[in-house]
């Protein structure tokens, strides 16, 4: 991956053609630029996310939870999980609703992610790893990779993977794809 994929890849967009003509030296100065751009328009977000997950630990998650849900973006909640405990995290993710906390785990750490669903009540855990599987498998394969063996076993009984081994020669994800296999 070039550099400039590498900068972008935060975007989920493909990397606009127009980028790839440039020479290097312009790329990085755009990459700098873009940067700076990010960084101006974001500067306090942090010290918000932190603000609002000490906050919510004094309200009842019946109250959050509709909330959240109806007001929040799913990237603006992932911040705000991020700032939290991960027991607090895997609190709110019991509660929420298996749909938007699939959007909000796509913003979250895969290691962190993988944290919080060796945490969550077993039956719910299920649930977002039967879903991811079914609507997002390679986000699940990622977090899969940091997934300790009780949950990778819950992830071997879901998933049904390539039948040759040629099918994951040069597949990104053939560590845990070989691992998850050697646990059916």
């Amino acid at each position: 991956m070039t550099e400039t994929q590498h900068a972008l890849e935060f975007t989920s967009q493909p990397l606009p053609d127009v980028l790839q003509e440039l020479q290097p030296s312009q790329q990085q100065k755009i990459i700098n630029y873009i940067d700076n751009l990010v960084s101006a328009k974001t500067d306090g977000l942090d010290e918000l996310y932190q603000a609002i997950s000490m906050i919510v630990k004094y309200i009842p998650h019946f109250v959050v939870i509709p909330l959240m849900v109806e007001h929040i973006r799913p990237r603006i909640a992932a911040g705000v999980c991020q700032k939290m405990s991960v027991d607090q995290a895997t609190g709110y993710a019991n509660d929420l609703p298996l749909e938007y906390f699939s959007e909000v785990s796509r913003h979250i750490d895969h290691r962190l992610m993988a944290e919080i669903l060796g945490k969550m009540k077993k039956h719910h855990a299920e649930k977002f790893i039967h879903y991811e599987l079914q609507h997002h498998l390679i986000h699940l394969l990622d977090v899969a990779s940091h997934l300790d063996d009780r949950m990778l076993k819950v992830v071997a009984k879901h998933v049904t993977l390539p039948e040759h081994n040629d099918d994951l020669v040069n597949h990104p994800h053939r560590t845990v794809i070989e691992k998850i296999r050697r646990m059916q």
